[in-house]
């Protein structure tokens, strides 16, 4: 974590927090803009967000940049983009400027217009509203139809991974991806590896219940299709499946099940075959192997937007402004 926070001090992006009158939100905003992790944009009323800066006896929260929807001279600018990027799915400029008032459609909509580089929100609203205004106005990468979530799972077992950490996805978003899903969340969790937990060589490990043949069901095919598709996306990706578990990060059963494989035993990158596998398998690590699991890590957007847990501590939101601009900085 403190090799992703020195990156996002090194250049610097323009984070846009919306729930800027959130406690916990702006105690991090002030943390995040002290120490030169970011460049921070607050969603709100001016007087509000000083006023409670004062009560919290935040001291940097002024050095941020303030943006009121209700009286930027950008707003209907931002509405008539919003008009102008809806307009087939029945936006009308009425609509529009009246939706350009919600702060996490503004700061995506700054975010769209190259004002800034990325947000976080999620303290407050759920996963589908963070989610939302990003898929309208941002929308996913080029080549990319879904977004997954990626873990890093930090762990005391320098044996495995990357000197003990590995990159695990989709863990958050996407219930059951089909083979050409699957490939997407392959390669935008491999690109998070590089980015953010700064992998020069991610090694992907497309995981199934059978290695190489080992059994026959059709989802392991999927896997198996997957694995093709993902090649063809990012041919310079270092990746193999099927491959188990074990047989994908201890090399003595790599090499016995996988012979010939450059991933096999090696993998830094694992790749679950559903959500439902991810999520328990990451959670039973976290629980009953005590490694520390940061994320989820929303990936496949154009531009960084991350959801937190509303349950997150300033902690938590602080360290979410680091990812998201280690994120930016490869995103531009």
């Amino acid at each position: 974590m403190q090799q992703i926070i020195a990156r996002a001090k090194s250049n610097k992006q323009r984070i846009v927090l919306p729930e800027s009158l959130e406690e916990r939100t702006i105690k991090a905003a002030d943390m995040a803009q002290a120490d030169g992790l970011a460049d921070i944009i607050l969603i709100g009323n001016r007087d509000e967000i000083l006023a409670l800066a004062d009560k919290l006896n935040l001291s940097h929260i002024k050095e941020c940049t303030i943006i009121d929807p209700a009286t930027s001279e950008k707003t209907e600018e931002y509405a008539q983009l919003l008009t102008k990027l809806r307009e087939k799915k029945g936006m009308t400029i009425e609509k529009a400027r009246q939706q350009v008032l919600d702060p996490l459609y503004f700061g995506c909509l700054i975010i769209k217009s190259g004002d800034a580089d990325g947000q976080i929100s999620g303290a407050l609203s759920t996963t589908g509203d963070t989610l939302r205004p990003a898929l309208q106005i941002i929308k996913c990468a080029p080549g990319i139809s879904c977004v997954s979530g990626a873990m890093l799972m930090i762990t005391d077992k320098p044996e495995y991974g990357e000197n003990g950490v590995l990159v695990v996805g989709d863990v958050a978003v996407t219930p059951m991806p089909d083979a050409s899903q699957l490939a997407q969340i392959a390669v935008c969790t491999a690109q998070t590896a590089k980015s953010v937990a700064g992998f020069a060589d991610p090694r992907v490990a497309m995981l199934s219940f059978s290695t190489k043949g080992s059994a026959k069901h059709e989802v392991v095919d999927k896997v198996v299709e997957a694995t093709r598709l993902a090649k063809e996306l990012a041919p310079n990706l270092k990746i193999d499946g099927e491959l188990q578990a074990d047989a994908a990060l201890v090399p003595s059963v790599g090499e016995k099940k996988a012979p010939g494989s450059d991933i096999a035993g090696h993998a830094n990158v694992l790749v679950f075959p559903c959500l439902e596998v991810g999520n328990i398998g990451y959670k039973l690590v976290q629980r009953l192997a005590g490694a520390d699991a940061i994320g989820p890590i929303l990936q496949g957007i154009a531009r960084p937007v991350n959801d937190l847990s509303r349950g997150c501590s300033v902690e938590d939101i602080y360290k979410m402004v680091a990812i998201t601009a280690c994120q930016a900085q490869d995103a531009k």
